[in-house]
């Protein structure tokens, strides 16, 4: 017998335009909860090589989109804990949105 795909329960707010500028929390997971980030040593963390990557790219995020902005992160073993600042909505987000 075949499962049913498992779906992650949302904690999207109903109604809300997640394409509206606003502080948004992001939270990113490794594949199967695997630590490629780093390590936690004492109370700090020890990234790994991947995890220099990942450091790089979350902090590049504003030079490929400059509509944003952000705030406070921290990268953990398995997981990026972020928040995202959308300052303005722009290209085909703006014509999507006339158009409905």
């Amino acid at each position: 017998m075949s499962l049913p795909p498992h779906r992650p329960r949302t904690i999207r707010l109903p109604g809300w335009d997640y394409t509206s500028p606003g502080y948004y929390s992001v939270t990113l997971c490794t594949h199967s909860r695997q630590p490629f980030f780093g390590e936690i040593i004492g109370s700090r963390i020890s990234l790994s090589p991947i995890g220099e990557i990942a450091d790089r790219f979350w902090r590049e995020i504003p030079a490929h989109f400059p509509q944003t902005d952000l705030d406070e992160y921290i990268i953990m073993p398995n997981h990026v804990h972020g928040i995202v600042i959308i300052r303005e909505v722009v290209g085909a987000l703006i014509n999507r949105r006339i158009h409905l």
